[in-house]
């Protein structure tokens, strides 16, 4: 089954898009790009299935209709039609990322990793690719300062149905580093050895190069009911709980592709990140907080139970949890239809 590579946008295809597809063309994959209401009608690149909103909702997913439009949330249909086309991997990455010469497809199993060990919190894992003052958006702030926990070399091989690669160039930072320090920035070549966190440490990531295999695709869902500028981070804190419930971790690598990004208003980006800024450590312990079920079975629900307790909890309005049954509905036909 082939790689599947997943993008959102409002643009035609731009230089990086182009060189990623050219990349995804070269092993046989499928670049699946999500247009919105404002944006191009068509989007004329090998290999590349083009869904505008009508061809969105000529799939029948249940969740398309009640999708707000102009969201980064449409990749979520992306990520379910590469999901019914049988993806075995997806690959997800936005419009401003280009690989660099060390893109390529990635395995499940990670066979040499430098592990970090369960119980540690907040990881600045930035800080074991670079000696430089830097952190990822998504960081609690009183974290930023911390010294990073030892590392020792996993002794067998590792299953990361999560891996996050790293940007250069212009990597993902809060506003405050780009309000503060702004500046081109590239990750050492010195330390370039994958990391690995194991339960109960904790590390922002987000959707700008990021690999997912089939026991984790439940847990690709984007909210809808929150900042823009969270909507992926909070994604992230869901899915590192729900990995716990199968003995697994996420995988942070070294960088694999070089943004070139689009503008920003960093002002307007300060301002949709202050809900992280406040609400990160609650989030994190309403998740440590859940009951959650072991198994590869239980991933779907066990999602659905973190949004639930996040709602309760006031992080999410109801309606996101409309939203999240959608999702388990939409994704479990899914896989069974590829299956067929």
């Amino acid at each position: 089954m082939p790689l599947f590579t997943a993008i959102t946008t409002i643009q035609p295809p731009t230089d990086c898009v182009i060189s990623l597809s050219n990349r995804v063309q070269a092993c046989n994959g499928t670049l699946v790009v999500a247009g919105d209401s404002k944006g191009p009608s068509a989007y004329d690149l090998p290999n590349c299935k083009f869904l505008d909103i009508a061809g969105q909702e000529a799939l029948q997913f249940s969740i398309t209709d009640e999708l707000p439009k102009k969201h980064y949330a449409r990749k979520n249909v992306a990520y379910l039609y590469a999901i019914r086309e049988g993806a075995s991997c997806i690959y997800e990455t936005d419009d401003d990322n280009r690989p660099n010469a060390e893109w390529s497809p990635r395995q499940e199993t990670i066979e040499s990793a430098l592990s970090v060990d369960a119980d540690q919190g907040w990881v600045n894992v930035y800080r074991y690719f670079t000696d430089e003052n830097i952190w990822p958006r998504g960081l609690p702030l009183d974290c930023i300062a911390n010294d990073v926990p030892e590392t020792k070399r996993a002794s067998s091989p590792l299953q990361c149905p999560i891996q996050q690669g790293l940007v250069n160039n212009s990597p993902d930072v809060d506003a405050i580093w780009r309000l503060v320090m702004d500046r081109p920035f590239d990750f050492s070549d010195k330390k370039s050895t994958t990391v690995c966190l194991q339960q109960g440490s904790w590390c922002p990531f987000n959707t700008q190069s990021t690999w997912w295999w089939p026991v984790a695709y439940p847990l690709l869902y984007i909210p809808s009911y929150c900042s823009f500028r969270m909507c992926d981070i909070w994604k992230s804190f869901v899915a590192q709980r729900c990995l716990w419930e199968l003995g697994c971790g996420i995988a942070f690598h070294p960088p694999e592709v070089i943004q070139d990004r689009n503008q920003h208003d960093l002002a307007k980006d300060f301002e949709d990140e202050i809900p992280g800024y406040t609400l990160n450590n609650k989030i994190r312990s309403i998740l440590e907080g859940c009951n959650l079920q072991l198994g590869v079975e239980n991933v779907s629900n066990n999602l659905v139970t973190c949004y639930e307790e996040l709602s309760r909890n006031g992080i999410f309005p109801h309606e996101e949890i409309s939203l999240v049954l959608r999702w388990r509905s939409d994704v479990q036909n899914a896989m069974a239809g590829c299956e067929n």
